[in-house]
């Protein structure tokens, strides 16, 4: 954990603050401590790793875009029915209950990918959606968008201001869950060249997110 969020014997940042404005990238996510993982949800939220010592509080800066991989299971052949263990179902369930509801609640996209070349859309976003987003917070000068210049960013009334859905059904999402559901639907729309959000931006965005059996 100290050297994922900060702390030790003499406190000092984690991988978390020096991915500071930047990616932290965790591979194989369900094999990291339990403990670990938990302890990312305040950095995911607050932008900020808070080391709590005997005489003293140390905060760090954290505010990273966070990249986990995991295999569907623990052998990672779950879809494959000739590699397939014998209790695939099984081991699935219980290799991706290693990561808790409150960590996936605050990971906005959940992506399926299956063994294909990857491909460099960096120009595309660039162009299409990090400066869009920038553009649109220099206009908006005021308080609220002080320092803001990414969609992931916004809240409260800023984000009520630039991403207001056409529809407004919450699902029974989450209060955090619904914030950042607006964020990434804003994203998809700027990337589709839209003004506005609309409900096909919202579908979208609700398709990459992990929704809890039952809802």
């Amino acid at each position: 954990m100290p050297a994922l969020i900060g702390g030790g014997l003499r406190a000092r940042p984690g991988e978390a603050s020096f991915a500071h404005n930047g990616v932290l990238f965790m591979g194989e996510l369900p094999e990291f401590d339990r403990r670990t993982l938990e302890a990312l949800r305040q950095p995911l939220e607050s932008g900020r790793a808070v080391v709590a010592r005997a005489n003293a509080h140390v905060t760090y800066p954290a505010r990273f875009q966070l990249i986990a991989a995991m295999n569907p299971c623990k052998c990672g052949y779950l879809v494959n029915p000739a590699l397939a263990c014998g209790r695939e179902s099984r081991c699935a369930a219980d290799y991706q209950s290693k990561i808790s509801g409150p960590l996936f609640d605050r990971i906005d996209l959940h992506v399926d990918v299956p063994a294909v070349k990857p491909a460099y859309i960096a120009v595309r976003v660039a162009a299409a959606a990090r400066a869009v987003q920038a553009a649109r917070f220099e206009k908006l000068v005021s308080r609220d968008a002080s320092g803001v210049s990414v969609n992931a960013h916004a809240d409260g009334e800023l984000l009520d201001a630039i991403a207001t859905p056409d529809a407004a059904d919450r699902l029974h999402l989450s209060a955090r869950g619904w914030h950042r559901i607006r964020r990434v639907a804003r994203t998809i729309a700027d990337l589709d060249g839209s003004e506005g959000v609309r409900r096909v931006h919202i579908a979208e965005a609700l398709g990459y997110r992990r929704i809890a059996p039952g809802r």
